[in-house]
C-alpha cells in the first residue's frame, strides 16, 4: 500500500539552552509543558550532556565556537533559514545573546533567565569586577575540586558543594575544565549593551531575587539595553530555573505564548 506523507510541524520551534555545568535536561520539564505547542529543541552545549568537549580549540575558545556549534545541531531540526523562538539561561543565555546578534530575522522572541555575558559590561563596572574576581579564584584553585567548590557556591551559597555526595562532587569536578572556557569565551567576547540595539524582537530577561549582585545588576542593564524587552524577578537564584522550575517555567510560557501570538504568520 502507498504510504501517506505526514502533513508538516505547523508548531513553531523553540530553541533551548542551558546552563554551565548542566545539560539539555534541565528543560524537560518545560518542554513537557510547551510541547503541544511549540517543537522544542533543547541543545547540549559543547562538553556537557552528549556534546564533545572543544577538543584543539584552547585559548582561541570563544562564543563564536559555541554559537556555531549550537547551529550545527539546530541544522539537523530546522530548515537553513527557519525562525524560531529561543531561550537561555546563564551560559546558554550568553550563548543565546550571541545566536540573536548573528541571525536576528530568525530569533522571533528572546528569553533569558540570567546571562552571564558579563562582557556587556564596561571594565569598571561593579558586577563585572565582582565576577572578574571570582574567576580570578577559579583560575587560581590548585586542584579542581578547589575550583568547583569557588564556582558551586558562588552561584548557590556557602558550603553547598561540600554539602554534595561524593560521586556529584566528582561529576562536577570533571566538568570544571569546560567551565574554564566558558567564563574565557564570555569575558573575551567584544560586544557590548550598544551592540543589542538592533535585536527588536520581543524579550524577556528574569533574574532570581536571591541571585548575586552581578547577575541582577547585568540582567537589569541588560533589559534596558534591548529595544522591545520586559524584565520580571522571580523566587530563586541564579540556578532558579532549576531549583524553581515551577514558577521560572510558568513565566516563560506565558512570554512565549504572547510571543508566539506576535510572530508573523
Amino acid at each position: 500500500m502507498p504510504t501517506t506523507a505526514l502533513p508538516p510541524d505547523a508548531r513553531p520551534a523553540l530553541v533551548l539552552l542551558h546552563s554551565s555545568m548542566s545539560s539539555r535536561a534541565q528543560w524537560s520539564d518545560l518542554i513537557a509543558q510547551l510541547e503541544s505547542r511549540f517543537r522544542c529543541i533543547a541543545v547540549d552545549l559543547l562538553g556537557y550532556g552528549k556534546s564533545p568537549f572543544p577538543a584543539d580549540i584552547g585559548a582561541a575558545f570563544s562564543l563564536a565556537h559555541e554559537a556555531d556549534a549550537v547551529n550545527a545541531a539546530l541544522a539537523a531540526h530546522l530548515d537553513p533559514a527557519e525562525p524560531f523562538h529561543l531561550v537561555g539561561h546563564s551560559y546558554g543565555g550568553a550563548t543565546a545573546l550571541r545566536i540573536a546578534r548573528q541571525m536576528p530575522a530568525r530569533v522571533l522572541s528572546l528569553a533569558l533567565f540570567e546571562p552571564v555575558a558579563f562582557h556587556l559590561l564596561p571594565a569598571h563596572d561593579a558586577a563585572r569586577m565582582e565576577i572578574e574576581a571570582v574567576v580570578a579564584q577559579i583560575m587560581r584553585a590548585d586542584t579542581a575540586p578547589d575550583a568547583t567548590r569557588i564556582f558551586i557556591d558562588y552561584w548557590n551559597r556557602p558550603g553547598v558543594f561540600d554539602s554534595l555526595p561524593a560521586v556529584q562532587q566528582d561529576k562536577l569536578g570533571g566538568q570544571i575544565a569546560k567551565v574554564k572556557l566558558d567564563f574565557q569565551a564570555l569575558l573575551g567576547e567584544p560586544a557590548t549593551l550598544a551592540d543589542l540595539a538592533g535585536l527588536d524582537m520581543p524579550a524577556l530577561v528574569l533574574s532570581g531575587l536571591n541571585s548575586p549582585a552581578s547577575t541582577r545588576r547585568l540582567a537589569e542593564r541588560l533589559a534596558a539595553a534591548l529595544p522591545n524587552a520586559s524584565a520580571l524577578q522571580t523566587k530563586g537564584g541564579h540556578m532558579a530555573p532549576i531549583s524553581h522550575a515551577a514558577v521560572v517555567n510558568a513565566a516563560l510560557a506565558d512570554f512565549l505564548q504572547g510571543a508566539e501570538v506576535g510572530s508573523p504568520a
